[in-house]
């Protein structure tokens, strides 16, 4: 019979953990950092422009080239998704980094639309005074699943070049969502 002893047997398993833990590790889920289909890590709220998108046409895309929604609820327009009812899990924000004070605006978009807003000592983009978010369930340009999906209060709509939201739906589930 072999026998190992109790050190080596001991620091080979430290090796093994050590390894294994290596392999496991530290991907972001935070969509303000997480690298894009072209390899980049831009922050997808620091560059705002046009693109044409199947079924809602020529909308505001973000820096990563994926669509952004704003949601209105019951008359009311720019009504913010929290992280606190758990809306940004499904519908990402797009903060500006630390450090900067404003998006830059990409083709097709008036630079006089674009602004700011500070919500819980965040500073977000704005374009024509509405907040913007990702959807989830787009998993790259050129999507637009989350148009019309009426979750967390309200409905969910691209926004088209003037800043005004496109309201005819396309491919959203319609629900689903609290």
């Amino acid at each position: 019979m072999l026998e190992i002893p109790f050190k080596a047997l001991l620091a080979g398993s430290a090796v093994a953990a050590a390894a294994i833990l290596a392999g496991c590790g530290g991907g972001s889920n935070n969509p303000a950092t997480s690298t894009s289909s072209a390899g980049s890590t831009a922050n997808p709220g620091t560059k705002l422009s046009v693109a044409s998108v199947s079924g809602v046409g020529n909308v505001v895309v973000d820096g990563r080239g994926r669509t952004v929604y704003i949601l209105t609820s019951g008359g009311h327009t720019n009504v913010p998704c929290t992280d606190a009812s758990g809306c940004t899990k499904l519908w990402p924000d797009l903060p500006l980094p630390d450090g900067t004070s404003a998006a830059k605006v990409g083709s097709g978009l008036k630079a006089s639309l674009l602004g700011t807003k500070k919500l819980d000592g965040e500073t977000y983009p704005t374009y024509n005074g509405w907040l913007m978010y990702e959807y989830s369930g787009d998993s790259g340009p050129g999507q637009a699943k989350g148009q019309g999906i009426k979750s967390f209060g309200g409905t969910w709509y691209v926004l088209n070049a003037s800043g005004n939201p496109v309201t005819r739906s396309s491919g959203g589930s319609g629900g689903g969502y609290p």
